[in-house]
Parts: C-alpha cells; structure tokens; sequence
C-alpha cells in the first residue's frame, strides 16, 4: 500500500485533453459517493463521472460499458474488496487509474481528511490532468464519451416536436370540449361577459393541461433508461433566467385574468336608469315578486325582453339565493330588513320559460323552492301587467291567488298530500289535535291566530317553520279570502 500515493502523479500527464475526463466512483456510502461526484462535477467542467457503484460486479460492467479514465475507491468501505479491486483494475490487460481515497486512516492509501477534501484541494489534485483517448481494447469496442453539454440541436429538435404536440392535443382538447354542452343557454346580456371569461379560462386551462402532460408523457418514452444503463444523468443545479420566466409568466396570467374579471364584473352591474324595479322575497320555501311602480304581487317573476330588470332582493327567513342558469348571475337573499336588501340586475335577452332556483341550502324543501321566470316582449308584458291589476270580485278566486302569491302552495296542499304543514283540504271546521294534548276546531279564528301567530297552536306532528312575515304582511281582508278558500276544500 506504500506505492499508492504514487498513483497522484500517474494520474496527470501533459498529453492535451481531446475529450472530458471519465471518472468512476465506488463507494457505499452515499455521502462519499454523491458528496465527491457533485463537488468534481461542481468544480470540472472537464470532468463526467459516469457513475457510482457499490460493488465489484457494477464497477465491472461499468468498466466494460464506458472505460473510466480514473477510478476512485473509498479505501473505508468495508464492503468493497480492496484487494479484488486492485487485482481487476490494476494488473488487467489494461491497467487503470485507480485512487484510493480515505477520509481516517492516512497511513496506507493518498489521503484527504475532511477538513482537506475541500473544493480546492480537489482542483489543486485534479489541476494537471489530462489524459490522451485511450486505445481500443482488442475485442471491445470504446464507448463513446458522453457530451459535457446538451446538444443544442438536438434540443431544440425534441422542443419543436414536443411544444407541436402541446398545440394538438390543446386543440383536441378545445375540439372535444366544443362537442359538449358545457352551460346552458345564454338568455341575459350579464350572461355575455361571464361566457367570455370561462371560455378564455377554459382555453388556458387545456393549454396548461397538455404543457404538464405532454412534456411529463414526452420525457417517459423519449428519455426512459436503456437497460443496462448504468449511468446518471446530468446534474443541473439551476437556472436563474428559467426561474424568472416561469416565475413571470404566471404572475403576469393571474394579473391579466384579474384586470378582464374585473371588467367582466363591471358589465354584469351596468346601471340603467329606465331599469323596472322588481321586490323579490324568499320564504320558505316559495318565492314572492312585487312589481311596486305596478301594484302586481304574484309568485310568478314575468319580464319584458331587452329591458333591465332591477331585482331588490330579501327575504322573511333565512339565507335563500336567486338564480337562473340562463341569465349566469346568482345574488343572495338576505334577512333582516331594508338594510340588508340586495340588488342584482338583469337584462333577459331571449323569449321564452325558464326557472329561478334557490342556491341555498335553506331547509327541508329547499330543493323545491323555484318559480317560473317568463320573458315577455314588451306588448305582452302590458297586456298581463293590465290583467294583473284588476282583481276578482269572488272572495275564493280572490283567496286561491293569495294562496299561490304567499307562498302557501309550498307548505300546505290541497288534495289532502301531507306536506311541510297540514294539507287545507276538508281542514275548515275539522277538529284538530294539538301538540299540548288539546284539541281544537279550525274555524275563522283558529285560522287567523294561526297565521298571525304561527306558534302559538300547533298541530300535532307539525313543527313550527312557518314564517311569521307573511301573516304580518297579509291584510285582514286578504286573511277574510283565504278563509272563504279554505271553505270551498272539501
């Protein structure tokens, strides 16, 4: 072992460098290994370490796969065979550089202790090495040496194909997606701008998509490991201009979609001034409209075509929300009062039937809390507001339209279904038990007292959820036509 350190000097030779210096690692000890690959390959551009193996058998194949120039053993594993190493590399047929490298015992193999196997200390060891190509081995061809630096043309090449196929399957995306309905029709102006946001989302979502896929599928198949590769790749610490574009570009995307949601937002609240006002209270579980330059209550929201509807929304309960997919806009429905009363303004575009739902959980029967919403040209749209003015003479007909414009429709049937409430068909003079035990006889004052005051008797199996906001705003001579309703029930 007293010969080794002569092997520094066997190491450096004055024949000039005609290709990067192959150097083999073996070593067990990942810190040895990847710690002096890195620090070589940091220091030496000059240098390509083609590998580190643990064993004999994987530096032999290595051996026999790329020809090292240099081959350095770290002489303090105990699982590698120094002796064997020795044997095999030094009196082959062609012998090797080999260095025997130890961080602990200076005294049987050239030496750098930790606080000397330093970056320096590596250049000044590595400063005056050059080898000459080596000859090729009778029977075995010389692997060709790897390229210190990517091949720019053969980069780009795999760019240009890869970024095609980033547009195909991009425009496959937008095409099959086209195929599919995605929203329902566009019936309202507002519902313009809202559509023009989600498709340009939707074109730079297909965009990203098939950026990540594309090149993450391209570089599995392209670039797979052959068998019997035994080598690593290139190691890329960083790129800083990289880092700056992709750092960029998403700021510069997340700043524009703000600047074109905020326009977008902008057309969607566009005041008009000739807008008609519109009351919409939501109760549980029903939808009320008052239209109050008109004097028209109805449960049915019914609007001219090209005219913007200004909609005051509240509510006598809890949390409901207006929404009509066609028209795209959605508001909520507050509790509360005047204070908490909520605009949202629509211009309907299109003729025709569509549905205002609740899209918010608010109870039991929320999922049927909608109403029609009809779109009117603006000479219908007289002729009903007209219609709708004038009111029967008949206490019952009277009646049954009080029944539909509260709301009663939502809790209490006629045909004697139980719902949320009791069902009105028979109910007027029928003994009723109450949930205290009692009994009762729903006749005109039982009826009132119930609607003024829902709670105070309570119909046995029935929960009190009915508002108390609709007795306070129906009037005694609109409660007078309920009643004569109710009578007709039988």
């Amino acid at each position: 072992m007293e010969n080794f350190p002569s092997l520094r000097f066997a190491a450096m030779s004055s024949v000039s460098q005609s290709r990067p210096q192959r150097v083999l690692i073996a070593s067990g000890h990942p810190l040895f290994g990847q710690g002096l690959r890195s620090l070589l390959e940091a220091r030496r551009r000059s240098i390509e370490v083609i590998g580190v193996v643990s064993n004999l058998e994987e530096a032999m194949q290595a051996l026999e796969k790329h020809s090292p120039d240099l081959v350095v053993v770290d002489y303090d594993d105990q699982r590698l065979n120094r002796e064997e190493f020795l044997a095999r590399f030094l009196e082959g047929e062609r012998k090797l550089r080999v260095v025997l490298l130890s961080l602990s015992d200076p005294q049987n193999a050239l030496v750098y202790d930790r606080r000397r196997l330093a970056a320096a200390q590596i250049d000044d060891w590595l400063e005056e090495w050059t080898v000459a190509v080596p000859p090729e081995m009778p029977g075995k061809p010389v692997a060709p040496a790897a390229e210190t630096q990517p091949d720019r043309r053969k980069s780009m090449k795999h760019l240009i194909v890869a970024s095609i196929l980033v547009l195909l399957v991009t425009a496959l995306l937008l095409f099959g997606m086209s195929q599919v309905r995605l929203l329902p029709e566009a019936a309202s102006l507002q519902a313009r701008p809202i559509d023009r946001m989600f498709n340009l989302e939707f074109t730079v979502i297909a965009f990203l998509f098939s950026l990540i896929v594309v090149f993450m599928v391209y570089s599995i198949v392209v670039f797979r490991r052959k068998k019997g590769d035994l080598s690593d790749a290139r190691h890329i610490e960083g790129n800083y201009r990289l880092e700056v574009v992709w750092t960029a570009i998403p700021l510069a995307t997340v700043l524009a979609f703000a600047y074109l949601g905020s326009q977008a937002l902008a057309d969607t609240t566009r005041v008009d001034p000739k807008a008609m006002e519109v009351n919409v209270i939501g109760s549980q579980w029903s939808w009320r409209f008052e239209y109050p330059e008109l004097g028209i209550t109805t449960n049915e929201l019914r609007l001219p075509v090209n005219t913007q509807a200004l909609l005051r929304l509240s509510s006598t309960d809890v949390i409901h929300s207006f929404w009509v997919p066609e028209f795209r806009v959605k508001q909520d429905a507050l509790p509360g009062g005047k204070e908490f009363i909520r605009n949202l303004r629509i211009t309907p575009t299109q003729l025709g039937e569509y549905k205002v739902r609740c899209a918010e959980l608010c109870g039991l029967s929320h999922y049927a809390m909608e109403a029609p919403v009809i779109v009117m040209t603006a000479a219908d749209f007289q002729a009903w507001a007209a219609e709708a003015v004038g009111l029967s003479a008949d206490p019952v007909e009277r009646g049954r339209k009080w029944y539909t414009t509260y709301g009663c429709n939502a809790c209490h049937s006629l045909d004697g279904t139980p719902g949320v409430g009791p069902t009105w068909k028979g109910v007027y003079g029928r003994e009723e038990q109450l949930s205290d035990g009692s009994t009762v006889i729903v006749d005109d004052a039982y009826i009132i007292e119930s609607i003024r005051n829902p709670g105070a008797k309570l119909v046995q199996g029935f929960q009190n959820l009915m508002p108390a906001a609709i007795g306070a705003d129906l009037t005694d001579q609109q409660l007078q036509d309920l009643i004569e309703f109710m009578k007709t029930l039988k």
